[in-house]
């Protein structure tokens, strides 16, 4: 039997642990891109579908989730051509423009790799004509960043919560090149949450739809039919007096409900 020297049991143990933190890294970073120019985009949140984008769309988020319900507010949108959680590889497909430029950028602040501003910054310094939205899952901007000519706009998570409106501001204000922040970012003061209480039923689905989970799985994971996985998901919505399934999990985060 071949002996094996320490040496070389070191460099195999080398090996693994990289192997091993490529493979971490790799499950952390989504790219849902080949998803979505499929035809995948699954069930279309109320939202962005009436504006109207020439330009190709980046969508960058922290999670599943989030990365498929921002998706899912274009509608059926053709136009998102990088839908992706982590900043380089997002920075790496606005580079790769082929003729038809990339016009907005919607990101999260939080990302699963990088930051939502410090892409918006890079994006904007090597893309001077694309347009950025942030929405602000910390409900702030870092002090640094306030007056950055580069910042188009910032929605506060809290103002989404509250009403989807202000995401749909951002986005027409920053096409018609006007800049936007959502009323909390303006006032200091967040609107008020109310958190009601919900059924263990509502709590299953809230725990099911942070996981990026549509109507038809849910149904599938919990045993009932299509059109009755529906129905949970729409009495959740109305306990939580929200329009659609982002505001939500959202929403649930904020109350100490569900985490994603």
């Amino acid at each position: 039997t071949p002996r094996v020297g320490l040496a070389s049991l070191a460099v195999f143990a080398r090996v693994s642990r990289s192997q091993a933190n490529r493979s971490q890294v790799n499950r952390r970073r989504m790219d849902l891109s080949q998803f979505l120019a499929n035809g995948g985009h699954g069930a279309q949140e109320e939202g962005l579908e009436s504006i109207e984008i020439p330009g190709r769309i980046a969508v960058v988020a922290r999670g599943r989730f989030m990365l498929r319900a921002l998706c899912r507010s274009f509608g059926g949108s053709s136009r998102i051509t990088c839908a992706v959680t982590d900043q380089q590889c997002c920075l790496d497909y606005l580079a790769v423009e082929a003729g038809d430029p990339y016009q907005l950028l919607i990101c999260t602040d939080y990302l699963e790799s990088g930051s939502g501003f410090d892409l918006v910054r890079q994006a904007r310094e090597l893309h001077p004509n694309i347009h950025a939205v942030v929405l602000a899952l910390g409900d702030s901007i870092p002090a640094e960043c306030l007056d950055a000519p580069w910042l188009e706009a910032v929605v506060a998570e809290a103002d989404f919560v509250d009403d989807q409106q202000p995401l749909q501001a951002a986005v027409m204000a920053v096409l018609g090149g006007h800049s936007y922040r959502s009323p909390s970012l303006r006032t200091g003061i967040l609107p008020y949450l109310s958190c009601p209480r919900l059924t263990p039923r509502e709590y299953e689905v809230l725990d099911l739809l942070a996981s990026g989970l549509s109507d038809r799985q849910i149904a599938k994971r919990l045993v009932v039919s299509d059109e009755t996985a529906h129905t949970y998901t729409k009495r959740l919505l109305q306990t939580l007096n929200v329009h659609n399934r982002l505001q939500a999990v959202l929403k649930g985060m904020r109350c100490g409900m569900v985490q994603i």
